[in-house]
């Protein structure tokens, strides 16, 4: 199983970008979702998406802000930052999981990160 991200970049505060991830390899249906870290951080969590894609969990930190969503027939999902900030650059890592992405639990899989740098 692997998990392929796209997207990212570099952004003026206030702006948007829009976070791609695929499952590829694997047929069960995970829960996904987006951690990030920060340059002399440790790994923090974004948002996340059940299984079915009807429940939905975001940091407040990005509440209002970021959207998370997944296509209903395939094993991906997409997070919409809008009205980025400075304190939002990091690199963004999406995770599958069987059970639950949330903080605290471990991840079944991770993707390779992305970078995103949005400048004030």
């Amino acid at each position: 199983v692997q998990l392929q991200a796209s997207g990212g970049g570099l952004v003026q505060a206030g702006g948007s970008l829009r976070l791609s991830c695929e499952v590829s390899g694997g047929t069960f249906r995970y829960a996904m979702g987006w951690f990030r870290q920060a340059s002399g951080k440790e790994r923090e969590f974004v948002a996340a998406n059940g299984w079915s894609g009807r429940t939905t969990q975001y940091a407040d930190a990005v509440k209002g802000r970021f959207t998370i969503s997944r296509d209903g027939t395939k094993n991906s999902v997409t997070l919409q930052m809008d009205n980025l900030k400075p304190e939002d650059t990091a690199v963004y890592y999406c995770a599958a999981n069987r059970g639950v992405v949330a903080p605290g639990y471990a991840m079944d899989y991770w993707g390779q990160g992305t970078q995103v740098t949005v400048s004030s």
